[in-house]
C-alpha cells in the first residue's frame, strides 16, 4: 500500500492567505512543509479519499498523475472536502482522454447533499441520475456505517462519526495491509472501538484529525492534539496497531497549531508523526 498525502490542512489551509496571526506568518516565512492544503489523500494509483477543492493543484505540485482513479471514498459534504467541478473536468466533455469510470462512495445522505450542491451551482439538473452518471463517466453508491464493502482489490469498511450528517471515517484493507483514515471527527464514540474490534482490525496506519492543537481545549466539531494522543495510546493498549503501526496527524489548523517543524517536535515527544503536504508512505 502506497499513500500520498495531498493536503492535510483543515478547512482554510495553511498558512490561512487573509489571516495575519504569528503562526501564519511564520509559515509563510517558512515555506515548504508549513504551506498546506485541504485534506485528502491518494492510496496506491486508483483510491481518492475526498473529491477535494485543492487536489489538481496539490496533483501538478507533487507530480501526482491522477489518471488512473478508478474509487473515491468521500468523508462528507463539507466545501473543504468535495469539488464536485472536479468530476465535470475529469469528464470527456473537457477533453478529458482515457478517464476511467470512478466509482464514487458515500453516505446516502453525503449523496443527497452532493446532487443538491450538482443542481444548484453547477449543471442544475440532478447529478444522481443514469444520464449524468453516463457523462460523467461516474458511478455513485450509497454505504452504510459498519457495513462493509468491497471496492476493486479493497475491502472498505465505513465507520459512523458526529461530525456532521452522513459523515464517515474509513477502513481500508487491501489483503495485507490495513489504514484507518479519521479526518473530521469528533470525539469517538464507543461503537468505533467495538467496531474495530468486531472486525478484527488491526492497523499499520492510523490517520487522525489534528485541528485544535496542543494548548486549545477539545472542540464539539473536530480532534485535538489532546485525543490524538489518548487515541493513540488506547489503540495500543487495546492490540489494535501492528508491530511498527505508523499514527499521523492531518486537517491541521492554522488557530492552535505551530508551524511544521514545532508541531513535530510536540508530537515526537507524544509518539506520532504529523503529515504534510506531498509525504509519500509505503508499506
Amino acid at each position: 500500500m502506497h499513500l500520498t498525502f495531498l493536503g492535510t490542512s483543515a478547512a482554510n489551509a495553511y498558512p490561512e492567505p487573509f489571516c495575519a496571526c504569528e503562526h501564519c506568518h511564520q509559515a509563510r516565512a517558512l515555506g515548504g512543509r508549513s504551506l498546506r492544503k485541504r485534506s485528502a489523500m491518494l492510496i496506491n494509483h486508483d483510491l481518492l479519499i475526498d473529491l477535494g477543492p485543492d487536489i489538481l493543484a496539490s496533483a501538478n505540485q507533487h507530480r501526482i498523475s491522477l489518471t488512473q482513479v478508478r474509487f473515491c471514498l468521500q468523508t462528507h459534504a463539507h466545501a473543504d472536502h468535495l469539488d464536485l467541478s472536479h468530476l465535470q473536468s475529469r469528464s470527456p466533455a473537457f477533453g478529458v482522454v482515457g478517464t476511467p469510470v470512478l466509482d464514487f462512495f458515500a453516505s446516502e445522505t453525503t449523496l443527497h447533499q452532493a446532487d443538491a450542491i450538482y443542481r444548484t451551482f453547477l449543471a442544475h439538473e440532478p447529478l444522481l441520475t443514469p444520464a449524468t452518471e453516463t457523462a460523467l463517466r461516474v458511478r455513485f453508491h450509497a454505504v452504510e456505517p459498519m457495513h462493509p464493502f468491497k471496492a476493486g482489490p479493497y475491502r472498505i469498511i465505513p465507520f459512523p462519526t458526529n461530525h456532521a450528517p452522513g459523515a464517515l471515517l474509513f477502513a481500508i484493507e487491501d489483503g495485507v495491509h490495513t489504514l484507518f483514515y479519521a479526518t473530521d471527527s469528533t470525539s469517538w464514540e464507543e461503537a468505533i472501538w467495538e467496531g474495530f474490534h468486531r472486525f478484527a482490525l488491526q492497523f499499520d496506519v492510523v490517520i487522525l484529525d489534528h485541528t485544535y492543537g496542543p494548548n486549545q481545549p477539545p472542540g464539539e466539531d473536530h480532534l485535538s492534539a489532546n485525543h490524538v494522543i489518548t487515541y493513540a495510546h488506547r489503540l495500543a493498549e487495546e492490540g489494535r496497531l501492528r508491530d511498527g503501526a505508523h499514527i499521523l496527524a492531518t486537517h491541521i489548523a492554522h488557530e492552535g497549531n505551530p508551524p511544521h517543524p514545532q508541531l513535530v517536535t510536540f508530537a515526537a515527544q507524544h509518539g506520532y508523526e504529523i503529515a504534510f503536504d506531498g509525504l509519500q508512505i509505503s508499506l
